[in-house]
């Protein structure tokens, strides 16, 4: 009896030290299902305009780095959604810390900013916690491997938040179309600029 707690204790702190640390490039990422602004819920492994991948990027409706990307996250989801890899939005923020990022206030601003794509709410915070976002807005390309979503890109979409006329390096574009001539990226990660993720549970550092 002893020697099963102990089993189970240990595979609950790996589980634990896993999602805690969200993932790598190369791991599978997990199904999620999550409500989107138009009342729907959208899962990953059966949204249909994924046929190669998608484009998860964790953001939100407050943050100055998000509102910087919005144009932007419409411009990738516009140019790649043909090509297999459309755009998927979470927005992982408790709205009680963060009142801006509440699902009504996510409703008002994608029908602002005609957003072309799904953006969901993370309302119990646990798919954020599984991926290991820890800003907003911060990416995780995943590119279709038979019926898994394999992580190939995680961190920045560019490296100039403040200008996109100044971009230099297109980290997220640069990936997907490494991925669409059949080849890994060649900078698979990169550190993700942004506001801290609003969690009612713990202050993010």
């Amino acid at each position: 009896m002893k020697k099963s707690i102990i089993i189970i204790s240990i595979l609950l702190i790996s589980f634990s030290t896993m999602f805690a640390q969200g993932y790598k490039t190369g791991d599978k990422a997990t199904d999620f299902k999550l409500k989107n602004v138009d009342g729907k819920e959208i899962s990953l492994y059966t949204y249909k305009p994924a046929e190669k991948g998608a484009i998860v990027i964790f953001t939100c409706n407050h943050c100055p780095y998000a509102i910087a990307y919005e144009d932007r996250i419409i411009e990738l989801d516009d140019e790649f959604r043909a090509k297999g890899y459309p755009v998927i939005a979470i927005n992982p923020n408790d709205p009680v810390l963060s009142p801006e990022d509440s699902y009504e206030k996510m409703i008002i601003r994608a029908k602002e900013k005609l957003f072309t794509f799904p953006y969901l709410f993370d309302s119990t915070q646990e798919v954020y916690k599984i991926y290991g976002a820890k800003r907003t807005p911060h990416v995780y390309l995943l590119q279709k491997n038979g019926n898994d979503f394999i992580v190939k890109y995680i961190g920045a979409i560019d490296d100039n938040y403040k200008d996109a006329t100044a971009v230099i390096q297109k980290y997220l574009a640069n990936a997907i179309y490494s991925l669409l001539e059949g080849k890994n990226p060649d900078l698979d990660f990169t550190k993700a600029i942004g506001c801290t993720i609003k969690d009612k549970n713990y202050v993010k550092e």
